[in-house]
Order: structure tokens, then sequence, then C-alpha cells
């Protein structure tokens, strides 16, 4: 299927591996103009020469407010404007409320939340103004349903979808969507570092993750808008 997106231009971050980096590669195999980014010079560089059709590597670190919106400023510029956006980052230490401190939640809120307010902030009224933009998330199934151990990434992640979601009615009449992408277990670093390489775990392929995330920014989808939208093997037992 051809997604319609040939020629796009998208800033996807911290992409030098997992979930990133198999939504930049989805994108670029679409015909998309990508830019990545990461905090080590040489991890981003082999990233983006591994994912090839001009990827464009930055150094940035998005668990800051400010590194975020340095990061699509930056990706902007490169390609002359910006079309699409998919936010991401990694998740803040493992912990439960009797050993969380609560000066732990700032720094948490800064990494999964007000990373993501500032990335719109600097993508989304350009996208209004050309009457045309693609904001995907990457979050987490834990918005649905907490996950132990893990108050922190719970609280920020929430709190990013009540924005998104918020965002998405608001944009919506300018030709601008707003998603998320809520992973379960993949085959990533930090769910290693989390649950180990258990086989019997399933898990999903960031590969695949991110033909997901390449479909929410196609023209197709181009009434889908305020999804939350869980990607998890099954994981979540939910009705609603």
């Amino acid at each position: 299927m051809d997604l319609g997106i040939d020629g796009k231009r998208a800033a996807v971050a911290a992409a030098s591996a997992g979930l990133g980096y198999g939504s930049a590669a989805a994108l670029a195999a679409e015909g998309v103009r990508v830019v990545i980014c990461g905090r080590d010079r040489a991890r981003i560089d082999d990233a983006a020469a591994s994912i090839g059709h001009g990827c464009l590597p930055i150094v940035a670190d998005v668990a800051t407010a400010e590194g975020s919106a340095g990061f699509v400023e930056a990706a902007t510029e490169a390609l002359g404007g910006l079309d699409i956006l998919v936010t991401n980052g990694g998740g803040p230490p493992a912990g439960n409320f009797a050993s969380t401190p609560v000066d732990a939640y700032p720094s948490a809120l800064d990494m999964n939340l007000m990373s993501v307010v500032a990335m719109c902030k600097a993508a989304v009224p350009s996208m209004q103004a050309q009457g045309w933009g693609r904001v995907v998330a990457i979050t987490s199934v834990a918005v649905r349903q907490p996950m132990p151990e893990l108050i922190l990434s719970n609280t920020a992640r929430a709190g990013a979808t009540g924005f998104l979601k918020t965002l998405a009615r608001e944009v919506a009449a300018d030709g601008v969507t707003v998603n998320s992408v809520q992973p379960g277990l993949h085959r990533t670093d930090r769910v290693r570092s989390l649950f180990g390489d258990d086989p019997d775990v399933p898990m999903g392929e960031p590969d695949d993750f991110g033909k997901v995330v390449a479909f929410l920014c196609s023209q197709h989808a181009r009434f889908t808008t305020g999804v939350q939208l869980h990607v998890d093997g099954g994981a979540y037992a939910a009705l609603l």
C-alpha cells in the first residue's frame, strides 16, 4: 500500500535504537525525508547510515523541554519545514510508591510529559499554517494498564496522553492529526533492562511497531485523530 507520504519531512526523536529507530526506518522506506536524534554521536550516526534514504542524524537530548524543542527546531531547519513529528524518549527509573521519593517526579515529568509538550509547541503551529501535519507520540500500554514498579512512567505518560488528546481536538480542523501509540513489550534495550530476555514473555519487533506509526502518518489516516492505539500483542485484556 502506498501511504501517500513520499517527500514529506519528519523528525523522529530518540531514534538511535528501539521503537524510535523502527519508526524512522518505516517512514524513510516510504520516501519520507527523516531527521533522527540521539545523545551519542557515534550511535546516531550509525543509525542514520543503517536507515539510509538520506536520513539525517542530530545529537540532541530530549529528556528536557529545552532539548526537545531544540531538536525540533534543528530538524525543521535541516529539512526546510516539518510535516511529521514522532515524539519518543527513554523511560524514568523503575520504582513503586514506597521506594520513589517526591523529588524523583519532576525529572520523570520532564522526560515523558514536558518533552512531548515542548516538541509539539515547536512543531504544530507550522503544521497548522500549512494545513497538513501528523503527530504520533510513542507512549506505553501502561497508560491503559499501569505496570507494577513503574510508577514514574505510569504517571508521566498518562499526563502526556491527556495533553495529546486535548491537542488533537484543537488542531483537527487545521488538517493536523495527533495520535499516540502505546507499545507493550518489544525487543528493545529498555524492555530487556526491565524484564530480561525471557523467551516465555511474548515480545513484538520494533520494525513492525514502526509500520503502525508510519500508517498513522499516512494520507489514509487523515480522519484518524485523538486515538490511543495499543500495540501489545493482546497483552491488554480489558474491553475498553
